[in-house]
């Protein structure tokens, strides 16, 4: 076969702007958007720019501004309300009077058993339960029941201020929990005496290893090398067959091999989140959900996007729709021309597919693959209640961040980890710190660790717009968001849509992530499954625990049903939701199967699953 020009395009990997050529007509007349970030650091000095990036630095990215402001509006509101005052008085007064009895039965027990009731698992092993260490607890416990009821419910205060007071005095407190400490933890000095300070040894020993980590990933060793992380992209996980057919500067297209002899009609598109790689959702063969649905029968797309250095910083949330969603879909409209596809985004990939999704409703577009239904997984569209991410989000602390990805022209991965471990650090900080160093134990390995370990780096433009514009000012529910320079509305939105939201999702929480039904006219048929952000999603068939609720047929179209009241409508099932979901596509998929082609190899760039989502 003869090269043609646009085989030679689709065989390299051009420069964003010859790809946006080749992507189609543009219309030079449109009025052209002027980003915040043009607006706001025109006028911006320099040395202000880098005096905040140190203090980011130093800070951690956490606005010092931020915390005082809500700080002081805490103090003086408290100050004013000598009735929440004396709330708290009482409470220190029946603190105290437990102490008695408390105090006398571990007396009369003989041994000073006494046990601690309750739901911290911190504190709900037996050891905890004897003498000294149930007092330990029981002050903890108290200390942190009186600041709780101390930092919220004030009259006057800021919801956003007290949540930033009260996630602080939470994160504060939990420093001085005597299970972070050896000599006041029952399980660490157990573990020390049978072991005979091993454990002590071996929690150093991982000490060294995660600084040695550390510092090589300063120096740009790449870190997914280390035996930590023993799934390999390629070898363990994101083995599922299949080629990259298309490829750009922003994101490389993988069409999977397909299983069975006939496969449905209508193809499935994922457009996953570039804040992780791509493979959560192709992991181990066991708990693939792209293996799944191509064994169901499904012909899968799949988007891979480049892991973005410096020289990127100029992308924005306009590129990743035109030359990231629809360079997607035109691309499987050249591969499969005139046949609809199934769209699913999750989380970030989510938000962009409604956005784009919209923007279509409003502006159809011939040479895109027309879209059947629409599937978020985790995803937001209204950010007003962001969950405790939004913590993180207000003018002082985006100007801080701003400051931070200018110099360096994106936000590290490593950055973002830390965000996301301090909204439950708890389990991803303290709890590890005790289980690794003072135990000595290592938790087992597994395909998601090695996955979370593999961090991505965010374009500078497009982190500062994505918070600004969605978390910050909410402009895509509130019908101010722009694409192209013009105004898109969710109401444009007429697919039917299945949208999944998880139980303890700290990222995308669920009755955020249920908004989705007053925002659009469509058909939605809403799933809550057991599990987080990560692991409410990668919950294959078998895995043990797993349940999900849902509500028998569709949302009629314009209805709206509150997220409390559907849930006390749903039904309950064991098991995993993915199966629920593959009859959900068959519902909304041609009725009649067709016979399965293969790939042309003359579309066939790389084997999968390619080379963006190498890249460290």
């Amino acid at each position: 076969m003869k090269p043609t020009e646009k085989n030679l395009g689709r065989n390299r990997s051009l420069p964003l702007a010859t790809v946006a050529e080749a992507s189609g007509p543009q219309d030079d007349a449109a009025p052209k958007k002027l980003c915040y970030l043009d607006r706001e650091q025109a006028g911006t000095n320099t040395l202000d720019l880098m005096y905040q990036s140190a203090l980011a630095k130093l800070t951690g990215g956490l606005s010092p501004t931020s915390l005082s402001v809500a700080m002081l509006e805490w103090w003086q509101q408290l100050a004013m309300s000598p009735g929440h005052r004396i709330e708290l008085l009482a409470l220190l007064r029946r603190q105290a009077a437990e102490w008695g009895p408390f105090m006398s039965s571990a007396i009369s027990s003989g041994t000073g058993q006494v046990g601690v009731t309750v739901s911290d698992s911190r504190f709900n092993r037996p050891e905890w339960s004897h003498w000294p260490y149930n007092v330990f607890a029981k002050s903890f416990l108290q200390t942190q029941e009186f600041w709780q009821q101390a930092t919220t419910g004030i009259r006057g205060v800021t919801p956003h201020h007290e949540h930033v007071v009260n996630f602080s005095a939470r994160q504060l407190l939990d420093v001085f929990a005597p299970s972070n400490y050896a000599i006041t933890n029952p399980e660490v000095l157990r573990a020390t005496i049978e072991s005979k300070g091993n454990n002590r040894l071996m929690g150093w020993t991982h000490w060294l290893e995660d600084q040695t980590k550390r510092k090589q990933k300063q120096r740009g060793i790449d870190h997914r090398k280390h035996p930590d992380y023993p799934h390999k992209v390629g070898q363990d996980v994101a083995v599922t067959p299949g080629k990259v057919v298309f490829r750009n500067a922003l994101f490389e297209l993988i069409q999977y091999t397909p299983q069975s002899a006939t496969v449905y009609r209508e193809p499935v598109l994922f457009v996953p989140s570039w804040i992780m790689k791509y493979y959560i959702l192709d992991l181990s063969p066991h708990n693939s959900m792209v293996r799944f649905l191509v064994e169901q029968g499904h012909t899968v797309f799949m988007m891979s996007w480049k892991n973005h250095g410096a020289e990127s910083r100029d992308l924005g949330m306009d590129d990743y729709v035109s030359q990231g969603l629809y360079a997607a879909l035109k691309e499987v409209a050249h591969l499969m021309p005139g046949i609809p596809l199934h769209a699913v985004g999750y989380c970030l990939g989510g938000t962009l597919l409604s956005i784009g999704a919209a923007a279509l409703g409003r502006d159809p577009r011939q040479t895109l693959a027309p879209i059947q239904s629409i599937t978020l997984l985790a995803a937001q569209a209204d950010f007003a209640d962001p969950g405790e991410l939004g913590l993180f989000i207000d003018d002082s602390q985006l100007a801080l961040l701003d400051a931070l990805m200018w110099e360096q022209g994106y936000l590290d991965g490593a950055q973002m980890a830390a965000s996301f471990e301090l909204l439950n650090s708890r389990d991803l900080i303290w709890s590890r710190i005790m289980r690794e160093y003072l135990l000595g134990v290592r938790r087992a390995p597994n395909d998601l660790m090695s996955w979370n370990a593999d961090t991505t780096r965010l374009p500078y433009r497009m982190h500062s717009e994505y918070l600004r514009h969605l978390f910050l000012h909410n402009d895509l529910a509130e019908g101010r968001y722009c694409v192209d320079g013009h105004l898109i509305a969710l109401s444009n939105i007429r697919q039917p849509m299945f949208v999944l939201g998880t139980e303890h999702d700290h990222v995308s929480p669920w009755k955020s992530v249920y908004k989705i039904h007053f925002l659009t006219e469509s058909e939605v048929h809403f799933v809550l499954a057991s599990g987080g952000h990560n692991s409410g999603v990668v919950s294959e068939p078998g895995h043990a625990g797993r349940s999900f609720r849902f509500k028998p047929g569709q949302r009629p179209a314009g209805s709206y049903v509150g997220p409390d009241e559907w849930i006390a409508q749903a039904s309950a099932e064991q098991g995993s939701w993915w199966p629920h979901w593959h009859k959900w596509l068959m519902l909304h998929s041609s009725a009649k199967r067709i016979k399965a082609q293969g790939i042309p190899p003359e579309c066939v760039l790389d084997e999968a699953p390619g080379q963006y989502v190498l890249e460290a």
